[in-house]
């Protein structure tokens, strides 16, 4: 990849959407980590859930002083700026007099809000959190993340918090802060206190705020973090050190052994065709062409998506099928694209490694016969190449269903391109 152009590597970025990059991480909702911080003694300001409109009134009397922070607790930034699509009532957070939580409650709770990460369908909004109203002295910004480059954690600083961090990285580029932490021996005091009177704590609140870095760098090693940003990072006018907002992703691959973690999950914030693929092993993330693309493999299926892009097409999805397809499997496949009505053709790519394309040539055909077969498959192409490619190819002309089938890439993508063209 080195020796790409930038011009190339420009065009490379610009093939395939950026939704279609497979996500990995599991991503909760703020007064969900803020439960986690807790556990963990990473200090925040008092807050609680509230799933009803008589809860938030209980739970805001429990706060402090006699105003309260409400907030919508959707998976998406931009809340203070979105609107809620039935009633078009304005921002996803507000602070208030307890007196008027009720009334602030009801315009936003079992609302979709939308805001500029949301799209126009925008996000069911099930959940408030009521936090305690403190007096913000000042805002900074901090991140744990993996860094390829230092082969670990990173964590990343700054004065300025409140606001977008690529903006001040693009106003300032000196103002970031960059911190490795060897990943055998973890954190230190003296790091953490380095990076904190670096951000621009002072005194007492540079070792609170060293200890919550520590305690937040706890978190994201515990928990199976891949990522850990908080924005901002305030010293308030009383002396505290705390998270006011923050968003935590939890590695899916460690899902194993976070099981509480994961638990959390809430599935109502996501397209509910990718949840049910889920289910099934299948990795799928709807798009806006009419390709659709079934493919085994990440690095196949990006590759199928910038090929189709290239020859004029337009994908329809990303859809990994994995390596271990059964007729199970194939048929939900089948069955969530033809769901798709934006779907003129569909492109089944294969490269059997060490799944055998004699193995999969039957769960395809299988998944074809179960939907209706021929009759109400839409246009069909199977490219197939790889272990036991001669069989595989047999067993599709052998079966009946009506396919372009080649071993070609190149020409089953034309082919594809083709058919939803017409």
């Amino acid at each position: 990849m080195a020796s790409l152009t930038p011009a190339l590597r420009g065009l490379n970025r610009r093939l395939v959407p950026a939704a279609a990059v497979q996500r990995r991480f599991l991503n909760l909702h703020e007064y969900q980590a803020q439960e986690i911080f807790q556990k963990f003694g990473v200090g925040v300001p008092k807050n609680l859930p509230a799933f009803s409109v008589s809860e938030a009134v209980e739970k805001a009397n429990e706060m402090p002083g006699d105003e309260v922070v409400v907030k919508a607790q959707v998976l998406a930034g931009g809340r203070g700026l979105g609107y809620f699509k039935e009633n078009n009532f304005q921002g996803g957070v507000h602070i208030v007099p307890k007196a008027k939580v009720a009334e602030i409650a009801e315009k936003m709770l079992n609302k979709t809000l939308i805001t500029k990460q949301t799209g126009e369908e925008g996000k069911p909004n099930n959940t408030l959190l009521l936090a305690e109203k403190v007096s913000i002295k000042d805002e900074k910004y901090f991140a744990i993340l993996m860094d390829r480059a230092s082969g670990g954690p990173l964590m990343i600083g700054s004065k300025t918090g409140g606001t977008s961090i690529e903006d001040i990285a693009a106003a300032d580029p000196t103002a970031i802060i960059r911190t490795p932490v060897d990943i055998i021996s973890g954190i230190n005091m003296a790091d953490a206190e380095k990076m904190a009177t670096e951000m621009g704590f002072t005194g007492a609140q540079a070792k609170e705020a060293a200890t919550l870095m520590a305690n937040l760098y706890k978190v994201f090693m515990e928990c199976d973090c891949t990522m850990l940003e908080i924005n901002p990072l305030a010293s308030l006018s009383d002396g505290r050190v705390l998270v006011c907002d923050s968003k935590v992703n939890f590695d899916d691959n460690a899902a194993y052994r976070q099981k509480d973690i994961h638990a959390k999950r809430d599935t109502s914030q996501e397209n509910p065709i990718e949840v049910e693929a889920k289910k099934y092993d299948l990795n799928y993330i709807k798009l806006d062409g009419n390709v659709a693309c079934m493919v085994n493999g990440a690095g196949l299926a990006m590759s199928t998506m910038d090929l189709l892009s290239i020859l004029g097409g337009s994908p329809a999805n990303f859809l990994d099928v994995g390596g271990a397809s059964t007729v199970e499997t194939m048929t939900m496949a089948f069955k969530i694209i033809m769901g798709d009505p934006n779907v003129k053709s569909i492109f089944v790519n294969i490269f059997g490694g060490i799944a055998r394309c004699d193995h999969i040539a039957e769960a395809v055909v299988a998944g074809v016969k179960a939907i209706g077969g021929n009759d109400a498959i839409k246009p069909l192409v199977i490219r197939l190449e790889g272990t036991n490619v001669e069989a595989g190819m047999e067993i599709i002309k052998n079966s009946g269903v009506d396919a372009f089938l080649t071993n070609d890439f190149t020409t089953g993508a034309k082919k594809a391109v083709e058919l939803a063209s017409k």
